[in-house]
């Protein structure tokens, strides 16, 4: 097989795979209704008491007036409207 066939069949596999992969985003919500997403795993200290949903996840109409996104780039939650980075 010539090496530039074998180049594109290495090349539509990698891009098989990396469909078949699904994404690792989170939404986390802290007890004061701040939602925020997330795209790597972190472990929450005992005292950010926030609650880890997949990206799927969505309040109910319902709930509206109790969750408000409160998006911040990097590792950390909210607590009394301050970003707590750790």
């Amino acid at each position: 097989m010539k090496t530039s066939l074998k180049i594109a069949f290495a090349a539509a596999a990698i891009g098989a795979v990396s469909f078949a992969v699904p994404a690792s985003a989170k939404i986390i919500c802290n007890a004061d209704g701040d939602c925020w997403h997330v795209h790597d795993e972190y472990t929450y200290p005992p005292e950010a008491r926030v609650v880890i949903h997949d990206d799927r996840w969505r309040w109910a109409d319902a709930d509206h007036d109790r969750y408000h996104w409160h998006e911040h780039d990097g590792r950390g939650y909210w607590r009394n409207g301050v970003w707590i980075t750790f």
